[in-house]
């Protein structure tokens, strides 16, 4: 039984990992290097992600510089920073590219805030579906003469407490994201 909430520990833990990772990619009008973490540019003909090629850093709030080890790649991973759905120009200057983030207007901002919303709600989507997997190794459990019902019915509630835990960290985290993107 305990291996069953250990499980479902893990298992919703990732998932808030995930979350906190794709609140990362979502640009609040400053510089963030995680921006830049699924676009790979073309190296000696494989994709290879840009933070593996360069070095990524915030010079100034809403400036990022891209300082590759290798001048040759310059141009890929410039043409690779275009071609991405970032929706920023890089400015190559021949030894570094830097990304200028502008202000978001107040429509995007919104725009933002629903999204931040809609990805919350499916990482509370995920953690309820594994708490319903859970729930039905542990009635499976009962099936087999493993536990009893009352054990069962104590299961349950634990794996309740465990999942309304894990809620409430995602929806703090939205909230913070919120804020984040509306104070800029």
């Amino acid at each position: 039984m305990k291996t069953v909430f250990e499980t479902a520990k893990t298992k919703m833990g990732k998932t808030v990992s995930a979350l906190q990772t794709e609140y990362g990619a979502i640009r609040a009008g400053r510089a963030n290097p995680q921006i830049l973490d699924k676009v790979t540019a073309d190296y000696y003909g494989s994709p290879t992600p840009i933070n593996q090629l360069a070095s990524v850093s915030v010079s100034e709030a809403r400036v990022l510089t891209i300082q590759p080890w290798d001048k040759s790649v310059l141009k890929a991973i410039e043409k690779a920073i275009q071609t991405s759905d970032i929706g920023i120009n890089p400015q190559n200057d021949g030894s570094v590219i830097r990304l200028t983030f502008p202000p978001l207007t107040e429509d995007r901002r919104k725009e933002l805030v629903k999204d931040i919303q809609k990805i919350a709600e499916n990482s509370k989507v995920a953690v309820r579906s594994i708490r319903r997997d859970c729930i039905e190794k542990l009635k499976a459990m009962k099936k087999n003469s493993e536990i009893t019902e009352d054990d069962l019915k104590d299961a349950e509630k634990e794996m309740q407490k465990i999942t309304d835990n894990f809620t409430k960290e995602i929806e703090t985290i939205c909230d913070a994201k919120q804020k984040e993107v509306m104070s800029i």
